[in-house]
């Protein structure tokens, strides 16, 4: 007898799809929510009244327009590519730990950042004010060109080998950025540290018009890799004996990630533990089947992302806390949960 699709034993399909749907709802509450949060005072509700009255406040029209609409719209798109990327990283490694910075990518950004602002004399100057994230994305995507490279060999690209290239460049850029800092003046190593922590306090139509065409093709186009990385789950010899093509789907994978990535961390600086924590929590609750676990991940990691970024805003304010702090101290007891629940790594 055939067993259709809903009944085969482990499918969890069927639950994976409702709570993409779920997913949608909870991210429309988060959106309305982050909209009517700030110091300003003004509520999703007043804007909406004045603007159907026509007499909405020109003051709040500017706040709602030129503050919060881009800052949400600059954290959706943010924890939506770390979360993605994450997926796609662990999928690719076989590896529960791996996050984007296994590729480079964050210390690459680090880098080019660290050298914009404590070198920016010597950087052109068209580019001006955008110095520090151009420079940010430039390193993250040559050193994940460089880490490329290194790992491919005879068209062939070492997945190994690539994780501990990955590791010693991590290590090199470390190594310069504090020859960097080591060098920086007290206002320079002020930025340094806030950059470091990640935030979304710059967030403008003109950051989200840099990051929108690199993260936003990059999220669509993640689900293509899904049918590869399912493959790759058991392993490349296997993957290769179904017919996958899996040197396209390594670099497919590393690109999605290094655009993705590279683009969010230079324009909100350094945002920990979404990467990592987001698909675990979604392999528990609907499975690892990455057709479902790609869009699920981008969803929840823009929830994730933008709560941090209220959470940020509220328990200081009128200030404001850098949003790395704020969502490494949610997801480092998040993860531990995990951890434990799970019987350590080897059950992830």
């Amino acid at each position: 007898m055939v067993a259709i699709a809903g009944s085969v034993p482990g499918d969890r399909s069927d639950r994976a799809k409702r709570l993409f749907f779920w997913l949608l709802a909870g991210l429309a509450a988060v959106a309305v929510l982050s909209i009517g949060t700030g110091a300003s005072g003004v509520s999703v509700l007043d804007a909406a009244q004045g603007w159907m009255a026509g007499n909405l406040d020109p003051r709040d029209a500017l706040v709602l327009k030129s503050i919060r609409l881009p800052r949400l719209a600059l954290g959706m798109l943010i924890g939506a590519a770390l979360a993605v990327s994450g997926a796609v990283m662990q999928g690719l490694f076989r590896n529960p730990l791996a996050d984007p910075g296994v590729v480079g990518v964050g210390a690459g950004a680090s880098l080019g950042a660290v050298f914009a602002i404590v070198l920016g004399g010597m950087l052109p100057v068209w580019m001006g004010q955008h110095a520090v994230s151009l420079m940010a994305f430039a390193g993250a995507g040559y050193s994940t060109l460089l880490l490329y490279r290194v790992a491919t060999r005879s068209g062939r690209t070492s997945v190994a080998t690539m994780l501990l290239a990955g590791i010693a460049l991590g290590a090199l850029a470390a190594a310069m950025v504090g020859v960097m800092t080591y060098m920086a003046d007290d206002r320079q190593l002020r930025d340094l540290t806030f950059w470091g922590m990640g935030s979304l306090a710059g967030a403008s139509w003109t950051k989200v018009g840099a990051a929108l065409p690199l993260i936003l093709p990059a999220i669509l186009l993640s689900p293509l890799l899904a049918r590869g990385l399912n493959g790759l789950a058991l392993g490349e010899a296997a993957a290769g004996h179904m017919g996958l093509p899996v040197q396209r789907i390594k670099l497919l994978a590393i690109l999605t990630v290094a655009a993705a990535t590279g683009a969010s961390v230079a324009v909100s600086g350094g945002i920990g533990f979404i990467g990592i924590v987001v698909p675990h929590l979604l392999r528990i609750g609907s499975g690892p089947d990455h057709r479902w676990l790609l869009p699920n991940a981008a969803v929840l990691g823009a929830i994730l992302l933008c709560l941090a970024d209220i959470v940020a805003r509220m328990i200081v304010a009128p200030a404001e806390l850098p949003i790395g702090i704020v969502t490494a101290i949610l997801g480092a007891p998040v993860f531990l949960w995990i951890l434990l629940s799970r019987k350590g790594v080897g059950a992830l």
